[in-house]
């Protein structure tokens, strides 16, 4: 069931209609039973892996909770690695055996598994396991309640493709019911339409330019040149996965619920290091918080500080998916973080910082990281090794700009996204609307945003959301 599909928005409607026709608890209940309803249609199957991890997870929660010592660290490390077996059978069990058979030149035909990848597995064994870890080092007690438990794990419009929930963020929320207001309303309107506008008018437009690339295809009967793929995926990356963000935040609130941000418009970062704060913000702080300050951290040493950092993106990468492809791109990310602290310890001792940091420059230092990024895109779309190369390869040459003649939204929605940005850079004109503008003029503007997408909306181009495949 999909975000934009009218499909969804009827389902939406009556979970609305469920919630505010029921009391506290028994409307919990309803939201556990809505999201198993709302998961079941990618999968039926799956939902009894889905209540597995909630029946799993719950009991090690509890089983941590009751432990010291010795006994508390063999729970959770129990806890750790059921999840992470879970994970790694439904999604890197082929990529494992295809990866032994390729290094010891063995055929892998009857070894593979066929294994189906359950929707959003990634996202729920992750949550698993802060919850569990949370417990271990007593930033939470575990949750006694059941279904407040489930609701957590399975609620559906972070269930399969986050934001990755902070168990300490979501349960205080449980405890007693908050009656829905005129702003949390306009709020969640906004950011449902946001997404919507997002996804199905940007994203969906600039997909098939980006397929055309990386398949060999055409865009409307014409070749798609090296430069419009790489950059279409960038854009196509960004307004499907924000977008995403942005629907499922706006469906929370109105059920009740905050999401924390999940993108802070991470294109206008100056450098890696803000990229990956402003970038997946829930999958960085569940990177550093589980397993970067696991690994040590920054506390073992400059050189070790380093290494943990290549791990961490590394490991980061192939969460994406079982592909080198994704790790080389973990990786890339990596050297990046490592690059930018090394540049800045050297301009530091230098004592150039002031000159580095000057705010006329930070425009080209803004233009690099985007680059840098776009070019990292490269080997997280394109289906194999060979065909990254290729790209990379490809851009080497003379770019054709005539693409940009015939379809010139390749590069006035960029520019175009940009400058509201820099227009609105503290948000003054959303927070308006929400926060101080009349209902007439709520009213016009939500008009004119609707409009907007009955113009320019790929509807039938039926792009899936990017993220539903980790």
């Amino acid at each position: 069931m999909m975000f934009d599909s009218f499909q969804y928005w009827v389902f939406f409607a009556l979970t609305l209609l469920g919630l505010a026709l029921l009391r506290h608890r028994p409307a919990k209940f309803m939201l556990v039973v809505a999201s198993f309803v709302f998961y079941g249609f990618w999968d039926w199957r799956f939902c009894a892996l889905l209540g597995a991890s909630i029946v799993a997870n719950y009991a090690f929660g509890l089983a941590i909770d009751g432990r010291e010592g010795p006994a508390r660290k063999r729970a959770v490390t129990l806890a750790v690695v059921f999840n992470l077996t879970v994970l790694a059978f439904f999604k890197y069990a082929n990529f494992f055996i295809d990866s032994f058979a390729t290094v010891f030149g063995v055929d892998p035909h009857g070894m593979l598994l066929n294994i189906v990848l359950p929707v959003g597995i990634s996202f729920f064994t992750f949550e698993g396991i802060a919850y569990t870890v949370d417990i271990y080092r007593k930033q939470m007690r575990a949750v006694r309640d059941p279904v407040d438990f489930s609701l957590f794990v399975t609620f559906f419009p972070h269930l399969v493709a986050g934001p990755i929930i902070r168990p300490m963020d979501f349960f205080p929320q449980l405890a007693q019911r908050v009656a829905l207001t005129s702003e949390d309303s306009r709020w969640g309107m906004r950011e449902i339409l946001k997404g919507l506008i997002k996804k199905v008018a940007f994203a969906n437009w600039f997909a098939p330019i980006a397929d055309a690339w990386y398949s060999g295809g055409q865009f409307q009967g014409s070749s798609v040149p090296v430069w419009a793929g790489v950059l279409a995926f960038s854009m196509q990356i960004y307004f499907d996965f924000s977008g995403y963000t942005d629907i499922a935040r706006g469906c929370a609130r109105l059920l009740g619920y905050r999401f924390p941000p999940n993108f802070e418009r991470p294109y206008l970062s100056a450098n890696p290091t803000e990229f990956w704060r402003r970038w997946h913000i829930s999958l960085s702080f569940w990177l550093r918080d589980y397993l970067y300050i696991s690994l040590g951290g920054n506390r073992r040493g400059i050189s070790r500080t380093y290494i943990n950092l290549m791990i961490v993106m590394g490991l980061g990468g192939l969460w994406h998916g079982a592909s080198w492809n994704f790790g080389i791109w973990g990786l890339f990310h990596g050297f990046l973080l490592v690059w930018h602290r090394l540049w800045r310890n050297a301009i530091t001792r230098l004592g150039l910082v002031g000159l580095v940091d000057r705010a006329w420059l930070k425009p080209l230092w803004v233009a690099l990281t985007f680059v840098l990024v776009t070019l990292g895109w490269i080997p997280f779309r394109a289906p194999d090794f060979a065909s990254s190369m290729a790209t990379f390869t490809a851009l080497l040459q003379v770019p054709d700009l005539g693409f940009a003649s015939a379809h010139p939204a390749i590069w006035i929605v960029p520019l175009g996204t940009l400058a509201f940005c820099l227009i609105d850079r503290d948000r003054r004109w959303q927070d308006w609307l929400t926060e101080r503008a009349s209902l007439p003029v709520v009213a016009v503007t939500g008009a004119l945003a609707i409009l907007f997408l009955e113009v320019f909306a790929q509807i039938d181009a039926k792009v899936p959301f990017v993220y539903f495949q980790f």
